[in-house]
């Protein structure tokens, strides 16, 4: 019951996060498909894998498994090394354009969110610290505080951008890992030598499931959080979002959105 529970509580911030976490699938694939073909592969574009229609990225068991369990996946696209000139090195930069293409994506989100707090800032600074004392009384009061429509409708708004640049972050950081399945043992394949190579491929399957089981017991989660959280801090303090009146008022607006959707089910 206390599963149940807290799935319900955490349900709506996962349908309200869907659009971010699709377009962020969907860049993924798509990057890999598009570098599979200009290096000479057609797999992916005969199959109507170059687009952002996320319908053709879905993995029904990947989509289930992100939303029950905050952990899932999306259709591979296929590849046929066959038509690469040098599959290792290939395959390599097929495997590098999915986490590159999200971290790209983290960074326009970050550009498109530094410029909208430019305007926000001075229009909801008042508004903010009105939401923050708020809060902070109803927490006490033992229930939620609900803001004006116009703060609520930007903080949500403000809070995409903010979910786009985390989720994409941590698709990056999450398919760089230097093994199987992950892209980043496409990557680590490039450099090894060929004995060693076909020694790694031939237990590929064995490694995919310690690595799975790894991940459902939790046992990596501690270590990517960290360096989730390193890199998004050093980001918002490039960009100036970490601290002031852009840094306050943001913090206000994801808190107060996370509030809400928190309390939804409750």
């Amino acid at each position: 019951m206390n599963y149940l529970t807290s799935l319900l509580q955490d349900l709506p911030l996962y349908l309200l996060s869907l659009p971010v976490l699709l377009l962020a699938f969907s860049i993924h694939e798509s990057a890999h498909g598009y570098v599979a073909y200009r290096l000479g592969d057609p797999t992916a574009r005969s199959l109507g894998r170059l687009t952002l229609n996320p319908v053709k990225h879905i993995d029904p068991i990947g989509f289930i498994c992100m939303m029950i369990f905050h952990v899932g996946w999306a259709k591979p696209v296929p590849i046929n090394t066959r038509y690469f000139k040098n599959p290792k090195r290939d395959m390599a930069l097929t495997g590098a354009a999915g986490p590159l293409s999200n971290l790209a994506l983290a960074l326009i989100h970050l550009i498109i969110l530094r410029i909208t707090m430019f305007f926000v800032t001075p229009a909801f600074r008042a508004e903010a610290g009105e939401t923050l004392f708020g809060m902070v009384n109803s927490a006490i009061a033992g229930g939620p505080y609900k803001a004006s429509l116009n703060f609520t409708v930007m903080s949500i708004v403000i809070y995409l951008l903010y979910l786009g640049i985390i989720m994409n972050i941590s698709l990056a950081i999450f398919n760089l890992i230097p093994i199987p399945p992950f892209d980043g043992s496409r990557i680590f394949y490039a450099v090894l030598p060929q004995k060693l190579y076909w020694g790694v491929m031939k237990y590929e399957r064995i490694i995919m499931i310690v690595m799975l089981v790894l991940f459902a017991t939790g046992f990596l989660s501690g270590p990517l959080s960290w360096l989730l959280s390193k890199i998004a801090q050093g980001l918002f303090f490039l960009t100036g979002l970490d601290s002031g009146d852009a840094g306050g008022v943001l913090n206000t607006m994801i808190i107060y959105i996370q509030q809400l959707l928190t309390l939804a089910f409750a």
